[in-house]
Order: C-alpha cells, then structure tokens, then sequence
C-alpha cells in the first residue's frame, strides 16, 4: 500500500504565506512526477504546478512568480512554497503523483491525497 498525505494548511490573511508538504508513503522505491491541484468553491479543480523526478517544474500562470514546488527524494515527499497569498488561492490543495515504484517493482499509477484547506481571509 501506498499513500500520499498533505499537511500545512491553514488560515492565513492575504499576502502571507503557508507552506504545503505531502508525504508518500509504503515500500517506495521512486517517484515520478508529483504536482499540486486545488479544488475553490465553485470552481473545477485545476493544476497548480508539477515537478518531474529530475526537478523540471511548471505552473499555472495564476500562481507564477508566488508558488514554488520542489520536492526531496530520499523522503518521498512534494512541498509547495505559496507567497503573496490572495482570496483566489482558497481551495482545497491535493497532491498527486503520476505513478509510485514499490519495492517489489510494482507501480502504482495515479495516486491522490485527500487534501488540505487553504483559507485565505482577512
């Protein structure tokens, strides 16, 4: 079994800043790519930004220039760094990963977390 868990959100006023983590966890041997969607009220959900195995990024043009996701290896984990926070931002921020190899070489593909709120309120 595998699993991805986000942890670091919260309520923050606009124009602060929250750091996101999500943790993959089981017999992990690598991971490909993982990116960050959220979900706003009223809203579809959408792709924030991903980041390859190798560390090649890209976001959505909304967040350019405030979010920044990077990723550490050795601890199978994926954060996301969101500066200059507005009201737009609120959501629902889920982490995925495109596809996890186990230790017994097995892969399993398309993996989600459950999410963590992101309120940004004054």
């Amino acid at each position: 079994q595998v699993q991805l868990v986000e942890s670091g959100g919260g309520l923050v006023q606009p124009g602060g800043s929250l750091r996101l983590s999500c943790a993959a966890s089981g017999p992990i041997r690598s991971i490909n790519n993982m990116g960050w969607y959220r979900r706003a009220p009223g809203k579809e959900r959408e792709l924030v930004a991903v980041i390859s195995s190798d560390g090649r990024t890209n976001y959505v043009d909304s967040v350019k220039g405030r979010f920044t996701i990077s990723r550490d290896n050795a601890k199978n984990t994926v954060y996301l760094q969101m500066n200059s926070l507005n009201l737009e931002d609120t959501a629902v921020y889920y982490c995925n990963a495109d596809s996890i190899r186990t230790s017994t070489w097995y892969t399993y593909a398309n993996v989600w977390g459950t999410g963590t709120l992101v309120t940004v309120s004054s």
